[in-house]
């Protein structure tokens, strides 16, 4: 007999910080612990997680190595690793390894790189305050002076041959996975949000 994957929220600094209430949702609810770093001090924010993690609610959990260099090779792909910051990579992570683990994680933020890296892997996510990605982006680096192209993920912010600042722009477009599966309807914060819109 098949057993439903348990469905989790990995929450994202940004779930905080646009007033996310984890106390709004049924279920497990998890979070990294850099994501405490990124809150300002003495904030509703910081009171939210600190109540969210004492009452048990909200766990803070490391990814184990293994799927930080997934998600690092995930970013490479689609060209979002040079924008995102370890928390964010922690994030993916994370939701990766519940996902190995059996679960049905669902990250919450309104990062569009995460959201873009979480598409590539196959992990559904759901924004607060911005309608989120609305189709998975390949990226590439370039000058927009000399037009030479770089790696998306090259260290080099400025260009090595006029020293101009590189900007990125969109290689590849491609549908979301979850809109070549289904829609699929949600609940954050008492509201439905309609995926794949």
């Amino acid at each position: 007999m098949e057993t439903t994957p348990k469905k989790v929220a990995v929450l994202d600094t940004s779930a905080f910080i646009a007033g996310f209430d984890p106390f709004s949702l049924e279920g497990e609810e998890f979070t990294v612990p850099l994501v405490k770093e990124e809150i300002a001090e003495s904030s509703m924010s910081e009171v939210r997680f600190e109540t969210a993690v004492e009452s048990g609610k909200l766990r803070v959990k490391a990814p184990r190595e293994e799927f930080l260099d997934k998600v690092k090779a995930s970013s490479i792909l689609v060209g979002d690793k040079f924008f995102l910051s370890e928390t964010d990579m922690q994030i993916l992570a994370l939701a990766l390894q519940l996902k190995a683990e059996g679960c049905f994680p669902l990250i919450v933020t309104d990062d569009y790189s995460i959201q873009n890296v979480a598409d590539q892997m196959g992990i559904e996510f759901a924004s607060l305050l911005t309608f989120g990605i609305r189709r998975r982006l390949t990226w590439m680096r370039y000058c927009p002076a000399c037009h030479k192209e770089y790696s998306a993920d090259s260290k080099a912010k400025t260009c090595e041959v006029c020293g101009t600042k590189l900007k990125r722009k969109p290689s590849k477009k491609s549908p979301l996975g979850r809109d070549l599966l289904h829609k699929q309807e949600i609940k954050v914060i008492g509201t439905d949000l309609e995926r794949g819109k």
